[in-house]
Order: structure tokens, then sequence, then C-alpha cells
């Protein structure tokens, strides 16, 4: 381990003083560097390059789980213990997360409906329940809101829409767009904000048939998917980032939600494959029954 590390850094420091330093001699790793790349070696060599490819193309979001299931996807059979010892050594890891702040104002007088999903958070099969939450993005122009729909079936964001003002036309717009591509769902948990609680929101549903349910006063848990959807993106997306301008987020986040999160990224409670993915596989085992 010693000699591979000295081998690793011998463009940009000192062989001898590395030497020293980890209380190894020169000759003896001279004689470990000429010596024939064993097959073990080189197949860690080759297989380190592919993990490296595969965390830089998840933007450095994937840990090795994630990266461990890429592989496999690729036709690479190798251990998860392979996988995580090697991005051990060349420092490859997902990013650490952190706790953000929440929107929810439950302070108003709208009626506030009663919590129906009670975290039954596993559906039996797509447009069963549906969740929505509003989280926010910080630009150089100030704050840009975003709200979701989000099919607990699959995880995947079925509606999303964006505004510089956090008020009941965003989360009517999100709404909007998810009824617009899918069938109505029976069951919408979201928070008790004013938002979701206004009449013009509680209308909407009404009109469409769904049944309304709201999360348990100051109970984030009652809304732990969608929680966990917004953890995803401010770790995987915000915390990376510095944006100049509202337009600047938006196509950001449009990449994220449309182009990655949904089509691409690796679900740990789907069996590490992405929502679009799980709903086709759904689809095909409907029809073969």
């Amino acid at each position: 381990m010693k000699f591979s590390f000295i081998h690793a850094k011998k463009a940009s420091l000192p062989v001898a003083a590395m030497c020293r330093a980890l209380g190894v001699s020169r000759s003896g790793y001279y004689a470990w560097a000429e010596r024939p790349e064993s097959a073990r070696s080189r197949s860690d060599r080759e297989l380190t390059a592919e993990v490296a490819v595969i965390h830089q193309e998840s933007h450095r979001r994937y840990g090795s789980p994630r990266v461990h299931q890429e592989l496999r996807a690729r036709g690479r059979h190798v251990s998860a213990k392979r996988v995580a010892r090697l991005m051990r050594q060349e420092g490859l890891r997902a990013r650490a997360r952190r706790r953000f702040v929440r929107t929810t104002d439950s302070a108003h007088s709208h009626p506030v409906a009663p919590n129906t999903l009670a975290r039954d958070f596993l559906p039996p099969e797509p447009n069963c329940t549906w969740a929505g939450d509003i989280t926010y993005v910080r630009t150089g122009e100030g704050w840009l809101y975003l709200a979701i729909v989000l099919d607990l079936f699959s995880r995947r964001v079925v509606g999303w829409a964006m505004s510089d003002t956090i008020d009941r036309q965003l989360v009517l717009s999100a709404l909007d767009m998810a009824l617009l591509g899918r069938p109505a769902p029976a069951l919408h948990h979201s928070d008790r904000g004013s938002q979701y609680a206004s009449e013009d929101y509680r209308r909407l549903l009404e009109e469409r048939g769904i049944a309304c349910s709201m999360s348990r006063k100051g109970n984030c848990w009652d809304n732990a998917v969608v929680e966990s959807f917004f953890s995803s993106l401010k770790l995987e997306l915000v915390y990376e980032r510095s944006f100049a301008t509202r337009e600047e987020a938006k196509r950001a986040l449009f990449e994220y939600i449309e182009v990655f999160y949904n089509r691409r990224r690796r679900h740990s409670a789907l069996g590490y494959v992405s929502p679009a993915e799980y709903e086709r596989a759904a689809e095909v085992t409907r029809q073969a029954a």
C-alpha cells in the first residue's frame, strides 16, 4: 500500500522524501515498481477507472451501493465490497447530507384534513397515492420556490412548478401538471401548509375525486418520501451549485428532475433502478398477469 501511494505521487513529490516519510527503502520501492503487474492489480486498476467514470457521470452523487448497481447494469459482475474498497482508496464518496429549513406555514384558518395516509408509503400500483411539498433554492436574485407532486409507488416526480413566490398558485400549477399527464389518484397527501389547505387547492382535489390527507402538526415523518426527495435534491444539486439567476436555477432543477432523477438515478427503495424503469417493469408484469 505504501509503495502504491509513492508510485501514484511520484510525478509531484520526490521519491526519496516519500520513502523516508513512510519508513520504506528506495531500493524496495524500485524493486516493487519493476515487478510485472499482477492480474489482480491490473483488474483493480481497470475497475477503478470504470468506477471513477460512473461516479463522475453521476456528478459525484453516487456512493458505492449505486456505483455497484450501475456496474452490474453494464454487465460488470463484481462484489459490492470490492467496489467500496476501490472507492475508499481513491477517495470517491457520495456527498454528505445536511439539514435544511422547512417552508411550512401552518398558522392559518383553513380546514385541515386528517392524516389518512398514515405513513402507508407503499401503494400497490401507480396513481394510487400522490404526495406534495415545497422547498426553496437560493439564487443571486432571491429565493426560487419549487413545488412537486410525487407518485409514492415509483417515487417519480409527476408534477412540478417553480416560482419566486410561495403561494397557492405554485402548488396548483404542480398539481395541474401531474393531472395533465396521469389519471387522478385516489389519495393526495401533503403537509398542512396554507397553500395545500387553501380553498382553491381543496376544490381541485374534490373536483377530480381525490381524497385529501395531511401530515400531523410538526411531524415531517408523515411525508417522509417527499422529504427524502428534497434531501437528495439539496445534497446532489443545490449545495454543489451557486445560481446567479432564477432562470439558471430553473434549468438546473429541470435537468435534475426530468433527465437525472426520474429517468437515470438508481433509487435504493426501488431495488436500485430509476423511477421510470420501475414503472416500466411494473407495467410489463401487469400485462403478463
